[in-house]
């Protein structure tokens, strides 16, 4: 009995810390915001009680019924084009990195380097790349010869949100190459090698052996990809400004979530930004939380049915 207490207790002193700082830096901005949603504010001054009004307003008051639902839509687009690029070159150089082992930690090092950037470094070095005045991508692409290939990137509708992913992309991608490097080292090799021995080639031994044994973590990454995804803002703010483009630039092409939520708060909100932002916050938690819950309980379905 003395043993199980002083074991209870340890445990508890291990897990105090952690539990302190997530309380503070989580719950209680969580908390916070949810109980600031339900006011109407004047500044910083807490009025009268709003209910749901702050969030009806979202969606009735000018500009931001223009504005969220395309901005959403944004998100979305930048979500799929992440899981598509990221994801998937990810996928594909942890295998190459696994099966040729040839410098394999130099090349996880390299992938994993723009990963460990802020994204506003990020952001404004890709905009000093993409510069179509000084940029030495369209220098590149008329010194051979590509002047119709030139354009301001981040200037135009058409191209400025894929630009943005790909960004995103290129940053991001040391992420899904180390968990999906770990994923392959835990792999049982007994699968591949039964499958080696009856011919099939590296093609078919990828497909019909590796990937379904790496749906689980594809889902994890999935899973990760989107929460990412749906709080995104400083590559954007950084890259775009935040109205969704520059001066010159796509007119909200490159408007997400996250920029809505900073214009709310900061320079469109009026006298109730507190109310109305963290309404918006709430409302984006409990979407983004919806959706990752439905997709984990997915993932661990298809765990089980491997196991």
């Amino acid at each position: 009995m003395v043993q199980a207490v002083m074991r209870w207790r340890k445990i508890i002193w291990f897990l105090l810390p952690a539990f302190l700082l997530y309380t503070i830096f989580m719950v209680y901005p969580l908390v916070s915001a949810l109980a600031d949603s339900l006011w109407r504010w004047e500044g910083t001054a807490r009025r009268d009680f709003a209910g749901t009004g702050n969030f009806s307003s979202l969606f009735d008051t000018f500009p931001l019924n223009h504005q969220l639902w395309p901005a959403f839509w944004h998100t979305m687009v930048f979500f799929a084009g992440t899981m598509v690029v990221q994801n998937t070159f990810g996928l594909l150089v942890a295998v190459l990195l696994f099966e040729l082992p040839v410098a394999r930690r130099f090349l996880r090092t390299v992938y994993t380097v723009p990963y460990l950037i802020g994204g506003l470094v990020v952001g404004y070095l890709w905009s000093l790349l993409l510069s179509p005045v000084f940029g030495p991508v369209n220098a590149l692409l008329h010194g051979v010869g590509l002047d119709s290939l030139a354009r301001p990137w981040l200037g135009d509708p058409a191209t400025a949100l894929p630009v943005v992913v790909l960004v995103n992309a290129w940053q991001y991608v040391g992420f899904p190459v180390l968990l999906f490097g770990a994923a392959l080292a835990g792999l049982p090799p007994e699968y591949s090698e039964a499958a080696r021995v009856d011919g099939a080639g590296a093609w078919h031994r990828f497909r019909k052996v590796t990937l379904p044994l790496l749906l689980p973590s594809i889902g994890v990454v999935s899973i990760l990809t989107f929460i990412g995804s749906m709080n995104t803002f400083e590559l954007v703010y950084s890259l775009e400004g935040a109205q969704g483009n520059q001066p010159t630039g796509p007119g909200g092409a490159t408007d997400v979530l996250g920029l809505i939520f900073y214009r709310v708060a900061f320079q469109e909100g009026g006298v109730n930004a507190i109310g109305q932002s963290s309404a918006l916050a709430v409302l984006l938690f409990l979407v983004t939380f919806g959706i990752a819950v439905i997709a984990n309980r997915i993932v661990r379905r298809r765990e089980a049915v491997l196991s």
